[in-house]
């Protein structure tokens, strides 16, 4: 029996079928986490050997000194930590009980996106030009020197959050401002380009499984554009040549930053040009549903597959790249509640064999804060063996498919 501790099993929202994959497969899963017991998921609780709740996660010291009281001398094989914020203490845990992956050392540049870079450059992996900024004289600094445009984002940030693209010093002046609570940022280059991700299960370093994803719009684009209905299409043929050096640098990633086993979320650009400029990486999976894509364009279980993956060091989902995945999500017009829903039922009545998944917020809900989450007010996820037909249905359910709030 394998004993593995997971940190924070009942959020962010996929963290349960990671919980329920281990389980699965015959691992004892340890959770450790701020929640009471009692308001985890249901599905979370039936699947936990045991539970540890701890006052905060963030006081590393004090949880490790209770996770060791807790464990007493029990082996623990694995520390599995999926949540950005996280990643740091699963390390401390790892080294406090012997567990094997990611040391402290090795995990840093995982969630420093300045060491990443600095990694990455001494290899000749080429990414944007960079700096570190702590306050509004260095980043004004950072800005003059790199020059314009570019983006200013936190060091270890997660997503396209406190993300902002700077054209103009109006553009600095607001980002300045609207990053003030945030402790150190990364002054960068804006790649001007299209933005895919990489996504890998690893064993040892080597992917056993791997995703390409296309963003429509970029990200930063997304994020600064209430109207745009974001998309994440999952491409049925990750090997086509305009993605392959962006997968091959993604592979040279892995190496260099002594990635072991798990998963790994990376996004990179493509400019017009066809150079491969390397973004970022997290040692976590994509958020706001992605797995749940990967698994409907092979129809296998991915959260099973990982699972396997870091405890027995084989991948045995069966992969067979079926279909193109799009995520599409949807804003609501208006603020307050959700009072109509229009579009949705027609297009289901023309295209119903190609909806896989309809997680659009109920009416009588209230509205999500769209500036905080990729997901906003739901979302609708559509497949087909032909990209262009994917991206025609996706367009479709961008312009047709209206929430309307009040």
């Amino acid at each position: 029996m394998s004993r593995v501790l997971f940190v924070s099993p009942g959020y962010p929202a996929e963290m349960p079928h990671f919980v329920r994959g281990l389980a699965e497969i015959g691992a004892e899963v340890y959770g450790l986490g701020d929640q009471p017991a009692a308001l985890l998921p249901a599905p979370v609780r039936s699947c936990l050997t045991d539970y540890l709740r701890v006052r905060s996660l963030w006081d590393e010291p004090d949880v490790v000194e209770e996770v060791r009281r807790w464990l007493d001398g029990r082996e623990t094989v694995r520390v599995e930590c999926l949540w950005e914020p996280g990643m740091i203490l699963a390390a401390r845990l790892r080294e406090a009980v012997g567990a094997t992956g990611l040391s402290v050392e090795r995990t840093i540049p995982f969630r420093n996106k300045e060491a990443m870079k600095r990694a990455l450059d001494a290899a000749g992996i080429r990414t944007p030009r960079h700096a570190s900024a702590r306050g509004e004289a260095a980043i004004r600094a950072a800005a003059e020197r790199l020059g314009l445009p570019l983006v200013v984002k936190p060091i270890a940030g997660a997503g396209s959050a406190d993300t902002h693209r700077v054209e103009s010093a109006a553009d600095l002046d607001l980002a300045l401002a609207a990053t003030r609570h945030v402790d150190e940022v990364s002054v960068e280059e804006f790649v001007d380009g299209e933005e895919y991700t990489f996504d890998t299960v690893s064993i040892g370093g080597r992917p056993a499984y791997s995703n390409v994803a296309w963003y429509r719009p970029r990200p930063l684009v997304a994020r600064t554009n209430e109207w745009i209905s974001p998309q994440v299409v999952a491409l049925r043929d990750p090997d086509a040549e305009k993605l392959r050096s962006g997968v091959e640098m993604g592979r040279r990633v892995l190496s260099v930053l002594g990635f072991e086993s798990g998963f790994t979320h990376m996004e990179w650009y493509r400019t017009a040009s066809g150079e491969a400029v390397f973004g970022e990486i997290g040692a976590r999976p994509p958020g706001a549903h992605q797995v749940d894509q990967m698994n409907y364009a092979c129809d296998i279980d991915v959260f099973r597959g990982w699972a396997e993956a870091v405890v027995f060091g084989r991948f045995g989902e069966c992969v067979e790249r079926r279909y193109n995945v799009a995520n599409v999500y949807k804003r609501a017009t208006g603020s307050g509640t959700i009072r109509r829903v229009v579009g949705l039922d027609e297009f289901c009545r023309r295209h119903g064999e190609a909806v896989v998944w309809e997680n659009l917020l109920p009416v009588g809900s209230p509205r999500r804060n769209w500036r905080q989450t990729l997901v906003s007010d739901g979302f609708v996820v559509v497949r087909h063996p032909d990209l262009a037909a994917t991206l025609a249905l996706a367009d479709e359910i961008a312009t047709d498919v209206q929430l309307f709030a009040a």
